[in-house]
């Protein structure tokens, strides 16, 4: 059986960290894999984190499962995080899942069993990951336009023109904020745009949200997401505690399916129950504890959200500095875009080639879409980037 196994094509996110690792030059610096890290290079464990760990160390008196759907408490506590009051709570089933990858693996499977019909529609580009797990589970999928290579913009026009082309019953893959890879997000009024397109045509959004408190703040950052779903009568909702919490390794994710009625809801957890069951059973419960307990602690909340904020006021500087670099170094305006975007990515527009020579001839490594993780610089690194992209003739 094993030796008919084919090689499966390597990651390449994977293969970049792995080419950083083994260049010994010291000058080198990693903005390929998305990693929060501060300005020493480490990815730091909140204060919030670990004082919420040290009180379920002394606290918890069993690890046994807790269930299929995980903690109740932790899908109040993001829900009111993420939604606030703009759904009734009676409409949301929602269950926890292995990260945000989990959460995005469990929509894909529900809108597969629901409507085998139904086409997928991402941004282009969007994570890789969306379209290699739509492709493993051989959903229909196709791409409408997202990012305008020459403004570094959202191109909203080819946006609409191609969502104009979906059929009823077709879900649309929408990132909350924060978009990946591109950094380039849509203002509310587009926002509202886009949820009467999708009401007209009969659309289901799905949104991404892994990225909350690190573009606008933790509610400017929900607003989106609130408005979308305020306003259609399904969603699906796929978030991640990873970069916000900083608990990467624990694998802290939430999926959330909103009925268009509450008659319907226990139905839809009665699916994400059997979805995680057929997965994995009982989903990680750690990092859901940390958040939950963070969540509902009054001085736990401030402290994590006063860090949070330090975390995105940093990221927003490091964009600041080095959109001003590149302005001093190349007289020109055209990277202003960079003090724009938010979040910890930012596309270039460049091509392969280019990001191939700013690897090869000044250790910068970033994915070949020419994606940079702005969190994986610091203020000595910035003006080596804009040395390099200016000279590379980016």
């Amino acid at each position: 059986m094993l030796s008919n196994l084919k090689a499966q094509p390597a990651d390449k996110i994977l293969a970049l960290m792995a080419m950083y690792r083994e260049d010994p030059r010291p000058t080198k610096i990693d903005l390929g894999v998305g990693v929060y890290k501060n300005a020493q290079g480490v990815t730091p464990v909140m204060r919030a984190v670990k004082a919420a760990e040290r009180r379920l160390v002394e606290e918890q008196t069993s690890k046994a499962y807790v269930g299929l759907a995980g903690d109740p408490a932790y899908s109040d506590a993001m829900i009111s995080l993420i939604l606030s009051d703009a759904v009734s709570r009676d409409r949301i089933a929602a269950a926890a899942t292995p990260g945000g990858t989990g959460a995005v693996r469990q929509a894909f499977e529900l809108i597969r069993n629901t409507n085998p019909n139904a086409k997928v529609w991402v941004s282009n580009p969007t994570w890789p990951n969306h379209v290699s797990i739509l492709n493993y589970l051989n959903i229909q999928n196709t791409t409408y336009r997202y990012f305008d290579s020459e403004t570094r913009g959202v191109d909203f026009d080819g946006m609409l023109e191609d969502l104009s082309e979906a059929s009823a019953g077709d879900v649309v893959l929408l990132h909350g904020c924060c978009h990946n890879p591109t950094g380039a997000n849509l203002n509310l009024t587009q926002w509202q745009t886009v949820i009467d397109l999708l009401n007209e045509k009969g659309l289901i959004p799905m949104i991404d949200i892994a990225y909350q408190g690190f573009g606008d703040g933790l509610e400017e950052d929900a607003a989106a997401t609130r408005l979308v779903t305020s306003s259609v009568p399904e969603c699906l909702i796929a978030a991640s505690c990873s970069k916000n919490f900083g608990v990467y390794r624990e694998r802290t994710g939430l999926f959330m399916a909103i009925s268009e009625k509450a008659d319907n809801t226990a139905v839809t957890q009665g699916n994400l129950n059997h979805l995680n069951r057929q997965n994995f059973s009982f989903p990680p419960d750690h990092g859901a504890r940390v958040v939950t307990t963070i969540l509902t602690d009054d001085a736990l909340r401030a402290d994590w959200a006063s860090e949070l904020e330090d975390t995105r006021l940093s990221m927003l500087g490091l964009r600041e500095q080095l959109a001003s670099e590149l302005q001093r170094l190349s007289g020109s305006d055209r990277f202003g875009f960079l003090a724009q975007h938010r979040g910890m990515f930012s596309q270039l527009g460049t091509t392969p080639d280019l990001v191939e020579k700013l690897r090869a001839d000044y250790g910068i490594y970033m994915v070949s879409d020419s994606r940079l993780n702005i969190a994986g610089l610091n203020a000595t690194t910035v003006p080596i980037l804009a040395n390099a992209i200016v000279e590379s003739g980016i």
